[in-house]
């Protein structure tokens, strides 16, 4: 019998990685945490706080709509990236911020054709 992980965060960190590219240093940095706490979470062992858990819940989300479009190193990149639709920020700030509003109205546009 495997050793399943229990949890959404976990699965979250998995997808993360899979999907978008990013590191435990990655997500560590986009949510202003270690990269030992992110193991904590990826172990199941704790769960991050609830305004930790809503950045990356918006983290995820915005990574599952660009998966749509871009490989998971296009992702990274995209995510880090100043973009001119964002006035010049960085998607993984925003989303830090719990400003994703901004970053879902770009994915919007994309969904809809228009060019990034």
């Amino acid at each position: 019998m495997t050793n399943v992980k229990s949890g959404v965060m976990p699965r979250y960190i998995d997808d993360l990685a899979e999907f978008g590219g990013l590191t435990g240093t990655d997500i560590a940095n986009i949510a202003d945490v270690s990269k030992a706490t992110v193991s904590r979470w990826k172990s199941g062992a704790v769960k991050p706080q609830p305004d930790t858990q809503l950045v990356l819940s918006d983290l995820h989300y915005v990574v599952n709509r660009l998966s749509e479009y871009y490989a998971p190193d296009e992702i990274r990149t995209w995510l880090y990236a100043r973009h001119p639709q964002l006035d010049g920020s960085r998607a993984i700030d925003l989303i830090n911020s719990n400003s994703s509003e901004q970053v879902l109205r770009i994915l919007d546009r994309l969904d809809a054709d228009a060019f990034l």
